[in-house]
């Protein structure tokens, strides 16, 4: 259990003990320092069940807060608010508490399964700027699960089963019309045929394809057909989409590498489409199937319903198996081969209806247990200055390589330090340009659309990456200075400064928990900021390694590392990488 859960606890207690019952407290610092560091308003609470004078309640919790040492400055403030400080002793106590083991103070969530559903990247295509939120979020949310002793699989759920595959292949044939896969006398094996597409040939082509079969209707029906194909195991055509995933697939691991981004599963839509024909019988029994128009339904309407909800889509009229039916089938699959307690799915808001039908499909029938939580983690997106998406400055969609070589170069602009030689710098600028990418991405509400600016997010004052970055690195440069001082407890703090920032440590668990329950990493962006500015301060108003008090000094050197820590920790929840120097 936490400190601050800890804490309280001990203050219900306090209040049973004066009296009065409560189920719960969440102690917030205050806003008015000058009456105290924190600030209870359970008197004005109490008042609705006691229906006592709300002073009356205040002065009788404050007899009791008076017992316990570890409050100081205890006062009440108007009709009832009841304000206190917390002694130096017991500053000192849970602060060397943190410095034996930080992530001791961290409440626990667990043991719970969770499988993330945060890829979403299509095969033959670039990763663009849209995927980067789902990355970033998702796999924050993942490490954030796994501190707090869940069980976290992050899925990648490649989209490598739909109409795009079919426009590729059909571009391919027009392009290499003699390759054996297209041969449906070929005999030989397909394995040894050499395939004549690089990745950079799939990225080229998709968007070839996929003007043409907006411009050519007869097109646009072969591709309809190939997809058909692949997804029936033609021969020769099956074969080449496999060869197809398997160039991509690679370069799509690389480009989630530099995002500092991994999976545990790395299933496409193919994969659930195993279970298609289980999961169409599992309907069909229930009578639960419809024809429409030559497609293959699941009519999922209620009566109380005040808006219009569309029948979930299993086959379209063409034969090709949906995009919903993928998702419903990785639903059975997820089911049957991990078991999980949640799933949850780190998909822009523009998907919100898509996700309403698949949930609402699977609770027809059971697909999954009822205790099972299915939760949409939406976003919003990531904007240019004109608060339009992200786009190039042709107007066409950003890719993901080009955004981060866009970030990379004011980045490496930026590296000054004459320590640094030039073959370190471009390992530098990039985990700083990540760092920038990150940060700016993951600070605001995920709920949100933001403006991503480039000279703002990879400036080392304000707001962001960077900062964080070469303020850590300074933390780490002066306790490698301090290694040979002995410094093992805090026993003693002078200022206001290092209370300030005591009381936001004392705080951790509390973000770490807002943090997970909203599904958002904006609280543990704006506190690691919080934290290191508050640190900044501090070092920029003393002398530490020269300072000529002893226990002073090695108190100093102590909260220093229980900071820089913290900072390691947090940082590695939002996936940011520290250079070894900046």
């Amino acid at each position: 259990m936490s400190i601050l859960k800890e804490l309280e606890l001990d203050l219900l207690k306090i209040i049973e003990n004066a009296g009065y019952k409560e189920d719960q407290l969440s102690l917030e610092p205050s806003n008015r320092r000058d009456l105290g560091e924190y600030q209870l308003n359970d008197a004005m609470q109490l008042v609705k069940i006691y229906h006592q004078n709300p002073r009356e309640i205040a002065e009788k919790i404050v007899k009791e807060l008076e017992k316990d040492d570890r409050f100081t400055k205890i006062n009440i403030a108007g009709p009832g608010f009841i304000n206190f400080s917390l002694s130096d002793q017991y500053t000192y106590e849970f602060l060397n508490k943190m410095n034996q083991d930080i992530q001791a103070n961290i409440d626990q969530k667990g043991p719970r399964k969770i499988v993330i559903d945060y890829g979403g990247a299509n095969v033959a295509k670039a990763l663009h700027v849209g995927h980067l939120r789902s990355a970033n979020i998702g796999e924050a949310l993942k490490r954030l699960a796994k501190l707090l002793g869940c069980e976290a699989l992050g899925d990648a759920h490649l989209g490598d089963y739909g109409r795009p595959l079919g426009l590729v292949i059909k571009e391919i044939k027009e392009e290499f019309p003699d390759l054996p896969f297209f041969d449906k006398n070929y005999t030989g094996d397909y394995s040894e045929v050499e395939l004549p597409i690089t990745n950079a040939d799939l990225e080229r082509i998709y968007p070839l394809a996929s003007a043409k079969a907006k411009e050519d209707e007869d097109y646009l029906e072969e591709a309809r057909n190939l997809t058909s194909k692949f997804q029936n195991h033609e021969k020769g055509i099956y074969e080449l989409w496999k060869r197809i995933i398997e160039i991509s697939k690679s370069d799509i691991k690389k480009m989630y590498d530099e995002l500092n981004t991994s999976f545990e599963i790395w299933n496409g839509e193919s994969d659930e489409m195993a279970y298609f024909d289980q999961l169409l019988k599992i309907y069909e029994e229930q009578g639960l199937i419809e024809e429409s128009e030559g497609a293959i339904v699941i009519p999922i309407a209620k009566e109380e319903d005040t808006y219009t909800i569309p029948p979930l889509m299993m086959i379209r009229s063409n034969g090709i198996k949906s995009y919903d039916a993928t998702d419903l089938a990785a639903i059975l699959e997820r089911k049957e081969n991990y078991n999980p307690d949640e799933i949850w799915y780190v998909v822009d808001n523009r998907q919100s209806l898509h996700f309403e039908q698949v949930f609402r499909a699977a609770r027809l029938v059971n697909l999954i247990d009822k205790k099972v939580n299915l939760e949409h983690i939406d976003f919003g997106t990531m904007n240019g200055k004109d608060g339009k998406p992200f786009k190039t400055r042709d107007g066409g969609v950003m890719t993901l390589k080009d955004l981060i070589q866009l970030v990379y170069s004011e980045t490496y602009k930026k590296i000054t330090n004459e320590s640094i030689m030039e073959e370190e710098k471009p390992l530098i600028a990039k985990q700083v340009a990540i760092a920038a990418i990150k940060y700016a991405d993951l600070l605001p509400y995920r709920g949100t659309d933001y403006v991503f600016e480039v000279e703002k997010f990879t400036d080392l004052e304000g707001k962001t990456g960077p900062y964080l970055l070469y303020s850590t690195i300074r933390m780490r440069s002066l306790l490698t200075k301090a290694d040979g001082i002995s410094a093992n407890q805090i026993t003693k703090l002078k200022g206001l400064t290092e209370k300030e920032i005591a009381l936001i440590l004392l705080n951790l668990p509390s973000i770490i928990e807002k943090s997970f329950d909203t599904k958002s990493l904006n609280d543990i962006s704006e506190y690691l900021y919080k934290l290191t500015s508050a640190y900044n301060k501090f070092y920029s108003e003393n002398r530490i390694l020269t300072e000529e008090d002893t226990e002073l000094k090695e108190s100093w050197i102590v909260l220093t590392n229980i900071v820089y820590r913290v900072n390691l920790l947090l940082l590695d929840i939002l996936g940011i990488t520290i250079p070894e120097k900046m």
